[in-house]
């Protein structure tokens, strides 16, 4: 058996339905966000899940205790799975980013890489705390199933790096809507894609609800 990494974002929140920047801020899950993490828990409680990795942040930890509660399982919180601090564009839309803080704003664009927001963080920063949780997931853990419970930013910038694909074009290469699982088997020729971006666990309804 291989070791399995299941990558699910977090479901539905106020910031995600109005695709406003949020990162460090820590609000709930929405009614239609609990239905995503209750219907995750479902679709996958059959799993021989081996270990459960997630962001301490609130809206991580409520998309996880639905499998947690099914399961019996602890859930172990890591500050490396945490989500890109958007510093000053914390709560704003981009077309309210794009005028306060214009030029930041076409350079982070350009580059997340090695370009944060203002006040915040570069990929190349969350690829090196994220990355310090996946080598202490493959160190402790040979075969079996991981979840990593994280978020839309934070979650890309992981399969890039896992992909070998340059963390800096995370935002045009890599998909992560609300509630979608990827899926990463380390083979022997290293890391190897299953599933991008699956939302098969949830309802249409649940699907087609507007937001990132």
């Amino acid at each position: 058996m291989s070791l399995m990494l299941y990558f699910l974002r977090h479901g539905q929140t106020p910031y995600s339905r109005a695709n406003g920047y949020c990162g460090s801020l820590d609000p709930e899950l929405t009614d239609e966000g609990m239905e995503m993490a209750k219907a995750f828990g479902e679709a996958y409680k059959s799993f021989p899940w081996t270990a459960i990795f997630c962001s301490p942040m609130r809206r991580t930890i409520a998309t996880a205790k639905p499998l947690c509660d099914a399961i019996g399982m602890e859930m172990q919180l890591r500050d490396g799975l945490k989500e890109i601090a958007y510093g000053k564009w914390e709560g704003l839309s981009p077309e309210e980013v794009s005028l306060q803080f214009h030029d930041d704003y076409i350079r982070y664009l350009a580059d997340p890489g090695w370009n944060a927001p203002t006040g915040g963080e570069r990929a190349v920063d969350i690829a090196q705390r994220s990355s310090n949780v996946l080598e202490e997931i493959e160190q402790t853990y040979k075969t079996g199933n991981i979840l990593v419970v994280s978020h839309k930013a934070t979650i890309r910038i992981m399969l890039c790096w896992l992909l070998g694909i340059d963390v800096g074009r995370f935002r045009d290469r890599i998909s992560a809507p609300v509630a979608s699982v990827s899926v990463i088997e380390y083979g022997v020729h290293g890391p190897l894609l299953h599933a991008l971006g699956d939302r098969s666990h949830l309802s249409e309804h649940l699907r087609n609800l507007p937001g990132t």
